[in-house]
């Protein structure tokens, strides 16, 4: 299994609003090494899904249901989507601000590569981020 990280804006599209459809295709990706990684992920894999801009936090954990196809909202063939489902709201959020302070995340994506919006990650710094997450 693979983890990853997806980026969202709260106001275009979030956590609460994917709990709510239940199920959709990551679109909108126009970086050549996101859309990379998301021809990478896998049926099951497990994704972590982050409010960018507004909150900045990791809000809950996601899974890939459908590996990458076409964008239907491009005819550029160079655009791909994935199918993700939300799985779990996490306890608390995890804020990038902790994520920076903690020596165990130190070489993350999101604070090496802070503007891709799709990222692969170790499943030591996954399980880090949800060992915060349940912290009392």
């Amino acid at each position: 299994m693979n983890y990853w990280l997806v980026k969202s804006e709260p106001f275009k599209y979030s956590w609460d609003k994917f709990n709510q459809d239940g199920r959709t295709f990551w679109d909108g990706v126009r970086n050549y090494q996101a859309r990379n990684n998301m021809k990478a992920m896998k049926e099951g894999d497990l994704v972590l899904f982050y409010h960018s801009n507004e909150g900045k936090e990791v809000v809950g954990i996601a899974k890939v249901v459908k590996e990458f196809y076409q964008d239907p909202t491009t005819d550029d063939t160079n655009w791909v989507v994935v199918d993700l489902s939300p799985v779990e709201t996490l306890k608390k959020t995890v804020t990038l601000e902790q994520i920076k302070k903690d020596p165990r995340l130190e070489n993350i994506g999101l604070v090496k590569q802070g503007r891709l919006s799709v990222m692969g990650m170790k499943q030591e710094e996954f399980d880090r981020i949800l060992e915060l997450a349940n912290e009392e």
